[in-house]
């Protein structure tokens, strides 16, 4: 007796995958940068030193002396001689006055009147130590500065993104299949 015999042949599916890569490329532009610094403003105000130098005593010394200031000597020593001149007269009048006391007052003023006054010397420097008088003021300076800061402006690109995401195919490369045979 024969019994017949099944066959079976099976084909599994087969799935076929397929990649395409994906890129992103990223590209950014330098800024546009500007920069602007102005200049600072400097205000400057001097005073300058000032030095004096008065030598007049100096010359007035060694007789160099300016016409007013010989006027006013002048009559300053005629005013002085001529109180002087008074007060001998006044004394030689009150002492003739008193000729009845007795004395000899005429001989002592004829004598007093003739002799010269004894000459007044001293050993000096001339000019005179310090006669020459200086005066200094020192000078300044007064600076003003005006700083203003730097005027920055920037301008930033935006950055240029091309991107393609990875894309998967997936496909059925083979479809399943199932045979079954009988033989006898």
């Amino acid at each position: 007796m024969k019994i017949p015999q099944l066959t079976m042949q099976a084909t599994f599916p087969q799935l076929s995958i397929t990649v395409e890569r994906g890129y992103m490329y990223m590209r950014q532009q330098q800024a546009e940068l500007s920069i602007e610094q102005p200049k600072p403003q400097l205000e400057m105000k001097t005073t300058p030193p000032r030095l004096t130098i008065d030598q007049t005593e100096a010359r007035a010394d060694v007789d160099l002396k300016h016409i007013f200031r010989r006027i006013e000597e002048a009559a300053q020593e005629g005013y002085a001689s001529w109180l002087s001149y008074l007060e001998t007269t006044a004394i030689q009048g009150d002492e003739l006055m008193r000729i009845e006391q007795g004395g000899d007052v005429l001989a002592m003023q004829a004598q007093a009147s003739s002799e010269r006054p004894p000459f007044d010397y001293n050993v000096g420097l001339i000019p005179r130590p310090f006669s020459v008088k200086i005066g200094f003021e020192p000078g300044r300076i007064d600076m003003n500065w005006q700083t203003s800061g730097a005027r920055i402006h920037i301008e930033p690109r935006p950055v240029q993104i091309d991107y393609k995401p990875n894309v998967v195919h997936i496909d059925l490369a083979r479809h399943n299949n199932l045979r079954i045979d009988v033989t006898v």
